[in-house]
Formats: structure tokens, C-alpha cells, sequence
């Protein structure tokens, strides 16, 4: 019996290598794929701006990485005792306004050099709803004509919500796309949509989100050529269809969901040698996670030594890999 539809995901051509690299950006679920990717030993930066939802904002951040932007003081607000940029997640929020302004001023740095060498883009966008500062707001209110990237726990009453037409995500997207291949000509891009549920939105609103999303992604994939599709978001909700997929909110994908789409995106973007050596990765990581009952005994020391030539050959015949930590810490016990 058979209990999951089919579905026919495309093989990504070229497939990404462990020689590639690969800037990703985007919603929560972007940092699903960037932790799998750096625990496989890819060539990874992910999200410089933090976690972003809304096109526009994707769209503006990457933007700013071509144009190397740096901010300034002006940029930053302050708002429940730390600074703020309304362009940032909140893990760039700090008390201290200068290293706050440090950190994001580098972040952009290493994006800038980042994304000119880099072989892949993934943008996962999260919804279609975008935040804007009121004009009567009390708030800083930035150069951009108020929209924020990050509401970071202001008043709702600050902001209006505003759900882009499919129109407005493409225009978003059109011009920076254009810069981009100009930026960096072997570029290549992914697009997905994130399966996670915006239920503060309301199921309705959120359906349509996503629905204006996906027209608007599958329009810009047919116009240029070296974009891609990967359907994350079709892949949970379509495939695995199920709440027992979800975390105890009912909006997140819970790990074995989020491992389906893992391993679906494996299948269809790394080619079989790709996919051989991440599971040779797999075995050194797993065992440079190994907990010793005693580790002063003979047999750890034994154990230690064996991983340590292991990662000696995967490193001398693929030596793009970076196993530095997994060799200087194989090398302890020596």
C-alpha cells in the first residue's frame, strides 16, 4: 500500500560539489539546510542579515552584499535597553553600539566577498507579508520609506501589514537578480519556499502567503536561466501531509520532517560522488561526537588513532575539505 504520493523533483544540473561555495539567506528554515550543509563539510556563510521572511527584504539585504554597504550610526535605534537595525535580525542587537554596528559592518564585509566568489545562492522565503513603520510612529523610522526587516518586539500599533501582490514580489526581485549575475557571472541560485507555518497570520492569510510566493518564484525561475526551484514547502505539505510532522506549535517542521527534506534535497542536488563522500563525513563526524567511558583507556587511545588516520586519508584525497577541527582533535590523544 502506498502512502505518500509521488513526487518528481527534477536532479539539479550541475549538481553542487564540496568544491562549490554556497551563501544562503532567508527564513528560519534556511538554517536547516546551512547546518546540514556545514556538518557535511560544504563551503558555507549563512544569513548575514540574520533571519529574513519577506522578499523585500531578502531582496534589500542582497542588494547592500553587492554594493559592499556599510552602516552607521544613524542606522541603529534603541529599543528594550540594546541597539537595533531595522535591516537585521535581532542577533545583531546589542547593548553596546559601536560592536553592534562592528558586527553587522562585518558580517556585510565577509558577505560582500563571500557572494563575488560564491557558485550557489538558496533563498528560502518565508512569507508575503511585509512591515511597515507607521508615519506617526515614535520609532526611528529608516531611509527606505519604513520598511523593516525585523520587527524586533515593537508595539504593533508602530507598524502597518501589508500582504505583496505576486507583481510586487517579482519587481522585488528583478533588478537585483539582474546585478547579481553581473556581480558574479558563474552564480547560480535556489529558491524555496519555507514549509513553516505563519499561524499568527491565521491559516487563511498564511495560505495565501505562501500561494503568492510560489507564482511569483516559479515566474522568475521561468525567466532566468540559472535559476532553481528545490520544493521544500511542497515536500511537507503536499508529501508528508500530517501534524505528526509538525513541532508541539503545529507551525514548524519537526526533525523527522525536516530530515525528509533533507534528505530529498541530497537526492536531487549532489550528484552520487558528492553523496558517497558526505557519508565517509558522516562517520568522522559522528565520531568526533563520540562520548568515551574511559578515556585514559587503551582501547579510546586505539580508537583515537584509528579516526586520526581516517581523517588523514579523506583530507589528503580531497584536500578542499576543511578537517582541521576533526584532525587537531583526533591528534589529543597522541
Amino acid at each position: 500500500m502506498q502512502f505518500f504520493a509521488n513526487i518528481n523533483i527534477k536532479p539539479l544540473e550541475p549538481a553542487i560539489t564540496h568544491r562549490d561555495k554556497i551563501l544562503l539567506t532567508g527564513s528560519c528554515f534556511t538554517e536547516h539546510i546551512g547546518n546540514y550543509l556545514l556538518e557535511n563539510k560544504f563551503k558555507v556563510l549563512q544569513n548575514p542579515n540574520g533571519i529574513l521572511f519577506d522578499p523585500a527584504s531578502v531582496a534589500s539585504s542582497l542588494l547592500s552584499y553587492i554594493q559592499n554597504k556599510q552602516f552607521t550610526e544613524e542606522a541603529l535605534f534603541y529599543l528594550n535597553e540594546t541597539w537595533n537595525s531595522w535591516q537585521h535580525h535581532s542577533r545583531f542587537s546589542n547593548i553596546d553600539k559601536a560592536e553592534g554596528l562592528n558586527n553587522i559592518n562585518k558580517s556585510q564585509q565577509q558577505a560582500h566577498v563571500f557572494l563575488k566568489e560564491a557558485d550557489w545562492l538558496i533563498i528560502t522565503l518565508g512569507s508575503a507579508f511585509t512591515y511597515k513603520l507607521t508615519a506617526g510612529s515614535l520609532l526611528f523610522i529608516p531611509q527606505n520609506g519604513g520598511e523593516v526587516a525585523n520587527c524586533h518586539k515593537a508595539p504593533a500599533q508602530n507598524f502597518n501589514k501589508h500582504l505583496n501582490t505576486i507583481e510586487e514580489i517579482i519587481t522585488a526581485f528583478d533588478g537585483v537578480l539582474f546585478r547579481l549575475f553581473h556581480f558574479n557571472p558563474k552564480l547560480k541560485i535556489i529558491f524555496t519556499i519555507s514549509p513553516v507555518r505563519h499561524l499568527r497570520d491565521g491559516v487563511v492569510d498564511n495560505n495565501r502567503s505562501k500561494a503568492r510566493l510560489i507564482e511569483a518564484v516559479h515566474h522568475l525561475v521561468n525567466k532566468f536561466d540559472k535559476l532553481y526551484y528545490f520544493p521544500a514547502y511542497e515536500l511537507v505539505i503536499d508529501i508528508l501531509r500530517d501534524y505528526r510532522f509538525y513541532d508541539v506549535d503545529l507551525a514548524h517542521p519537526n526533525y523527522a520532517s525536516t530530515q525528509f527534506v533533507l534528505e530529498k534535497f541530497s537526492e536531487s542536488c549532489f550528484d552520487q560522488p558528492t553523496r558517497d563522500l558526505m557519508e565517509e563525513i558522516k562517520k568522522i563526524v559522528i565520531a568526533r561526537k563520540h562520548k568515551p567511558f574511559n578515556p585514559q583507556s587503551s582501547m579510546h587511545k586505539k580508537f583515537m588513532q584509528q579516526q586520526l588516520e581516517k581523517t588523514r586519508q579523506v583530507s589528503n584525497k580531497h584536500p578542499y575539505l576543511n578537517l582541521e577541527d576533526e584532525l587537531k582533535y583526533f591528534s589529543l590523544e597522541m
